[in-house]
């Protein structure tokens, strides 16, 4: 990872919605309501006539700040967590990529260490670019 510090910590924090795929655990009392990322999304009025990047940009920072401690940092064990869930249709089919194993192997040292947002999404944009499903994106014909 680049090691940079140059990210803000949220002062807002809530959990990370479930990946489309698991149920959510059962409500325990006294614990809040989740918020799910699209209401959080449309609370911040500079994005309402925002761009698709800038919303996506933003969901991803969200991701991140729901699940981040109150320093605004997760653990590699939790990045590597959220990653997975959150980002699974992604990584499906990379486990065998020596740049992915590269990834996930410096998320499995130290797995108690922080990291900041910058290398979250350090992590997150190297293995998207590694995805099959970013060639299937590309492919995707954006005119008739």
């Amino acid at each position: 990872m680049c090691g940079c510090r140059a990210s803000i910590p949220s002062t807002k924090h809530y959990s990370v919605n479930p990946a489309p795929t698991t149920k959510s655990p059962p409500a325990t009392a006294g614990m809040p309501k989740r918020i799910p990322i699209a209401k959080q999304l449309a609370s911040i009025k500079a994005l309402e006539k925002g761009s698709d990047l800038e919303k996506a940009f933003a969901t991803a920072a969200l991701v991140y700040n729901n699940s981040a401690d109150p320093e605004g940092k997760l653990s590699k064990a939790e990045t590597k967590s959220l990653l997975q869930t959150q980002f699974s249709r992604f990584i499906q089919g990379q486990e065998n990529k020596p740049k992915y194993q590269e990834i996930i192997s410096a998320l499995d040292e130290e797995p108690e260490k922080k990291i900041d947002f910058e290398d979250f999404m350090i992590s997150l944009v190297s293995l998207a670019l590694l995805s099959d499903l970013l060639q299937e994106i590309k492919n995707v014909k954006s005119t008739k």
